[in-house]
């Protein structure tokens, strides 16, 4: 081979060696073919329980919205009127009002109480103990805890916490559950006493994930107690109160459980939430396209607030790389 004709061989040589390899052609494996088989024959009783109870009824939902049905007569398709009706209610308004102010009194309340007493247990002996004792509103039935907290903050002068205010310190309290005015503090107090538990097990996790190291080292340097939580625990636990806040303001959003047990709705508007207006206009008067619209537009009030913490934990979330 000559001078001229052998470099180029070898730029050829190295072309082609750099060069990746053709995609073979051909039937598809059978040992593939059947791990694809096996994987939707385990994942068919997932997806078809997605399918039947929450894109199905979703879907449904949706259509719904755009009608006027009683769930027994002919379908009337009557288009945006509903999502109309729905915001120009001043009932609905109001409902969404209260369901605002639930979640303003019991997300911040909750979250920065169920910190304290987290940031209290952490560290101490015995701990194991006070998740029990601090979880057993979580695991217990919020119709029993709503009937319980009746009794205390319910009727009148002769209820528990107002009878025994008055007969040891001559103070008259307000009617909590029947006064419009105290309803919602009342259900927010409820509210957080019955999900205190779980946010302190959750910020004690998150605790727990620390290194003790950059603590130790801020008090060698010289931080004090409120220094070390606010330059160290608090940035290094944001994570955890992000979570908590997203599912604390999903949580608020949906109320109507304890709404409905604890106080009666209907002859006290203070305490009709958007769940609760979705029952009573699907369940109780059957305009089945007004309560969809009303469960959809709860929906959209969730999606967008979740968008804006979402977007707002980017510069207040500080995740360990």
């Amino acid at each position: 081979m000559s001078a001229v004709t052998q470099p180029a061989a070898r730029r050829g040589g190295r072309r082609a060696a750099g060069r990746a390899p053709a995609a073979r052609s051909g039937p598809e494996p059978l040992w593939r073919r059947r791990d694809r088989r096996w994987a939707l024959v385990f994942l068919a009783p997932q997806l078809l329980g997605l399918l039947v109870f929450l894109a199905g009824p979703l879907g449904f939902a949706v259509v719904l919205s755009f009608m006027r049905w009683d769930g027994l007569g002919d379908a009337t398709w009557v288009g945006l009127d509903n999502y109309r009706t729905q915001l120009t209610d001043p009932e609905f308004g109001r409902a969404v009002w209260n369901t605002l102010k639930i979640g303003l009194i019991t997300v911040p309340g909750g979250l920065a109480l169920a910190l304290l007493i987290a940031l209290a247990l952490h560290g101490v002996r015995g701990r194991t103990v006070y998740r029990v004792v601090y979880f057993l509103p979580v695991v217990t039935s919020s119709v029993a805890v709503s009937v319980i907290w009746q009794m205390i903050l319910g009727g009148g002068a002769d209820g528990i916490l107002n009878g025994t205010a008055h007969d040891l310190f001559g103070v008259t309290l307000p009617d909590w559950l029947a006064d419009p005015d105290w309803v919602v503090p009342a259900i927010a107090v409820v509210t957080i006493w019955s999900s205190l538990g779980l946010n302190v097990v959750i910020f004690l996790a998150g605790l727990a994930t620390i290194p003790p190291n950059l603590l130790e080292a801020a008090r060698i340097d010289g931080a004090g107690p409120w220094q070390t939580l606010r330059s160290v625990t608090l940035p290094l636990l944001s994570p955890t109160v992000f979570f908590t806040v997203v599912v604390s303001v999903i949580s608020s959003f949906q109320a109507f459980d304890l709404v409905y047990v604890l106080v009666n709705p209907d002859h006290n508007e203070g305490a009709q939430t958007i769940v609760y207006k979705v029952y009573q206009q699907g369940f109780r008067e059957f305009h089945f396209g007004l309560s969809s619209a009303a469960a959809l537009l709860l929906l959209l009030l969730t999606l967008v607030v979740t968008a804006v913490q979402f977007k707002a934990q980017k510069r207040l979330v500080h995740y360990e790389s």
